[in-house]
């Protein structure tokens, strides 16, 4: 490890030591399971700390075990997710659940390959589950690890590759405390935004996210909630009157992709959510 390595090893660890968020609920002792993290990290793709947080802490008193959860109504479930978003990962959540109690004996896997064998478990969140849960050294990249490494080390370089980042974490990966090298990391590149701005837009992975407003992710996001909110199933003429501010062609287009993907049942021309 050369100067500036070490130099950048000790900034992260200073960092944390000194801001580190040291408190959030899937950080402490009892919730460093692979169920925990789990949902920990599903939760927070695409979704600020803050709004996860109070989510997290209902979603594990209201299912605290992957055996609960797996029991627990999809419908329930996705009632619960609102307010988060991208609903198809609730429904991954479950089903990540059915396949651990059915297909596993409610024993976790430990290996990265054998995670990424769970639905819409992929590489990242199996690496997240391998670091968090297990204290493994592996070797990860998101957001804001990213951020960090594209700060000091690609400051003038464009269309970085995730490869090149992902030779430089291996490379000063820490093997002692890999479960806090990672928080460190996060945390650090969180500053980083806040303060000298996303330098991601250098990444060559980097997509600007679409608008929501008028979206189809909005349109679907508005079904589930009037479903969740009516506690019933519903015409469709009932939902294109409650959704009125949305064209009746782009409801109907999500009503059927939504129930093409098992976020909706269809029965009789009402809908709901699926049992």
């Amino acid at each position: 490890m050369n100067r500036k390595e070490k130099k950048f090893v000790e900034t992260v660890w200073q960092y944390y030591e000194e801001y580190g968020r040291h408190d959030l609920p899937w950080r402490r002792k009892s919730h460093l399971k692979p169920y925990n993290i789990l949902v920990s990290e599903v939760m927070l793709q695409q979704t600020q700390v803050d709004r996860v947080v109070p989510k997290y802490q209902s979603f594990m008193k209201r299912w605290p075990t992957a055996r609960q959860l797996a029991a627990a109504p999809l419908g329930e479930v996705l009632g619960a997710w609102q307010g988060l978003g991208y609903n198809r990962r609730a429904k991954m959540l479950h089903e990540c659940a059915r396949t651990i109690v059915t297909d596993y004996k409610n024993r976790w896997p430990h290996t990265e390959e054998e995670l990424q064998e769970l639905p819409g478990v992929g590489s990242y969140t199996a690496g997240a589950v391998m670091a968090f849960a297990y204290n493994k050294p592996v070797v990860l990249v998101e957001t804001n690890v990213r951020t960090v490494f594209l700060h000091h080390f690609f400051a003038n370089r464009t269309d970085v590759t995730d490869t090149e980042i992902l030779q430089l974490i291996a490379q000063l990966n820490v093997h002692i405390h890999p479960r806090e090298w990672y928080w460190a990391l996060m945390d650090y590149g969180a500053f980083i935004k806040r303060t000298y701005g996303n330098p991601n837009s250098k990444s060559a992975h980097y997509t600007k996210q679409s608008a929501f407003v008028g979206s189809d992710r909005q349109i679907r996001g508005a079904i589930l909630r009037t479903l969740v909110a009516a506690g019933k199933s519903l015409s469709r003429t009932a939902l294109h009157d409650t959704l009125s501010q949305f064209e009746d062609i782009r409801i109907d287009a999500q009503l059927l992709q939504l129930t093409r993907e098992g976020l909706l049942t269809q029965v009789r021309g009402r809908y709901c959510l699926p049992a």
